[in-house]
């Protein structure tokens, strides 16, 4: 069975859009998603540097645009038939669009909104987030709550991301939890899926409110508790929730086991779950879409291990 999952935040890179714009039809695809949202896309991910795509309100839609482009140069979804989708974090928007729950246009006026809520209210307090790597779960956890820090990203295969005040990610560097053998500072601009985030749901809210979701028309394994969700109503309150609540991908990844998974592909720009199931799902093949160079190797995975 096949997985089709799209990264979060801190995935993009500056020009990591280029290529994909040389397919056939893309810029003028992208050309309209911007004007739709008033955002340049094609200027961010191809001109932009690393400070101004780390800029929520600009990572976040870029990152589902990119996501949307890549999948579809696969092909349709019908034809490329993964058993489940999913999301990290903003991720999840992308995938929202894979399960049919969201069009490509609804999903990116979404996320739009998304990230400028979440910018806001990043801005209120000076905030951060720090990946621990390595230890115990159960330890780092109660030593992050000690520390006042929230245990954001719970993303199994040894990995927790911690997110608070920059003051406490200080602290953090200074006394780590036993058996962490490294702290990394991420490249996000505030403590997202923390009690920092809550005045953006709100807003979200608003948002939501707006569309018109569709059922899932395959399985859509959800942050909140790895669990699949049945119907584009709850898909949408989740994603409204989840900005401020922590995202347990390691029960995502739990489900993919249990359903089956044998080959887990990651759209654009995708490195970063991949390297998650190579620790914790052993055995299942992996593959990133980095680049169109990438889209044969894809399409004989596709091949070989979709329904």
């Amino acid at each position: 069975m096949l997985v089709l999952v799209a990264p979060g935040q801190g995935a993009q890179t500056p020009g990591f859009l280029t290529p994909w714009l040389e397919l056939p039809g893309a810029a003028a695809r992208v050309a309209a998603w911007s004007d739709a949202i008033g955002l340049d896309l094609a200027h961010y991910g191809t001109q932009a540097d690393a400070d101004q795509i780390r800029d929520t309100a600009v990572a976040q839609p870029l990152l589902v645009a990119a996501g949307i482009l890549s999948a579809s140069a696969l092909g349709d979804l019908a034809d490329i038939a993964p058993g489940a989708v999913a999301g990290h974090s903003v991720g999840e928007i992308t995938a929202a669009t894979f399960a049919g729950v969201l069009d490509d246009t609804a999903a990116l006026t979404l996320v739009r909104k998304r990230g400028l809520a979440m910018a806001e209210a990043a801005a209120i307090t000076e905030t951060g987030m720090s990946a621990l790597l390595g230890g115990d779960p159960e330890v780092s956890v109660a030593h992050l709550e000690k520390l006042g820090l929230t245990p954001a990203n719970v993303n199994g295969a040894g990995q927790i991301v911690a997110a608070g005040t920059l003051e406490q990610l200080a602290l953090l560097n200074d006394d780590k939890p036993e058996g962490v053998r490294k702290i990394v500072p991420l490249k996000v601009a505030g403590a997202f899926h923390t009690l920092h985030m809550a005045p953006a749901v709100e807003t979200l809210a608003a948002a939501a409110k707006e569309l018109s979701p569709a059922d899932p028309k395959i399985a859509y394994v959800s942050n909140k508790d790895g669990q699949a969700v049945a119907t584009g109503a709850e898909v949408l309150d989740r994603l409204v929730g989840q900005v401020a609540n922590p995202v347990r991908w390691d029960l995502c990844m739990e489900t993919f086991r249990q359903l089956g998974v044998t080959a887990l592909i990651e759209v654009c720009p995708g490195g970063t779950l991949t390297g998650l199931a190579k620790r914790a799902l052993p055995g299942v093949k992996t593959l990133a879409l980095k680049t169109p160079d990438d889209l044969d190797a894809a399409r004989e995975v596709i091949a070989e291990h979709s329904a």
